[in-house]
Formats: structure tokens, C-alpha cells, sequence
């Protein structure tokens, strides 16, 4: 099964051009191996989910910021009172040409894209 991870942007252009590769989520993934990036209805790249570190306080992460990307307030507002975990993301690729992607109602973090020709 071929999975989709929905990430705002600045951040997924970040991940797909290799300049991100610590993705901070309040939940740790089983999840190893490739995946696609989702932005704003598109698959932009690919990436592949090696490792999860973690759990770290937003004060322990400033000291990543360069592998994370994210600013100390944004990282703040998200975690609330809640520890933070670091995706490790390995072996970047930015397509081309973004394929569209119907997101389904409610889907916050992963989508199925077996439908897709990656």
C-alpha cells in the first residue's frame, strides 16, 4: 500500500528538495520505508521514513532546528503541553511535475494513494 503524508507548506517543499529531514509530529509512526508528500491536493515528491526520535521538549528540538526547519514559536503552538517526535526522513526526491491527489474529507495526516501510477 502507498501512503501519502500531508505536510503544509513551506515544509513539504523543504522535505522533497532534502532540506528537511527531521518531520516533528506529537505521535510516533510504525511506519518505515517510502513515502509520498502531500501538499495542497498534490503528491509533490517521495521520501523514505528510516527512524523516530524521540519524545523531545520544544526546548530539546532548538538545538535540531537546522534538521526541522521549524522556528521556536511555531513549534511552541503546536505541541501545547504535549512532548514532540522527530520522523527521520531519508533519500528526497521533488517530481517534476506534481500529480493531483483527491485527499478524502477529514484526512489529517496519511492518505492511501493506491490509485496513483508512481
Amino acid at each position: 500500500m502507498r501512503l501519502g503524508l500531508i505536510v503544509k507548506e513551506p515544509y513539504a517543499s523543504m522535505i522533497v528538495k532534502g532540506l528537511k529531514v527531521w518531520e516533528i509530529r506529537k505521535r510516533r509512526t510504525n511506519i518505515r520505508g517510502e513515502i509520498y508528500i502531500i501538499s495542497r491536493g498534490f503528491v509533490i515528491g517521495k521520501v523514505s521514513i528510516v527512524d523516530v526520535l524521540g519524545p523531545f521538549t520544544v526546548e530539546e528540538l532548538l538545538k535540531y532546528e537546522e534538521k526541522h526547519r521549524v522556528d521556536y514559536n511555531f513549534l511552541k503552538e503546536y505541541a501545547g503541553n504535549s512532548k514532540l517526535y522527530a520522523w527521520v526522513l531519508k533519500g528526497a526526491k521533488k517530481f517534476d511535475r506534481p500529480l493531483k491527489v483527491k485527499v478524502p474529507k477529514g484526512a489529517q495526516i496519511w492518505v492511501r494513494l493506491n490509485d496513483l501510477n508512481l
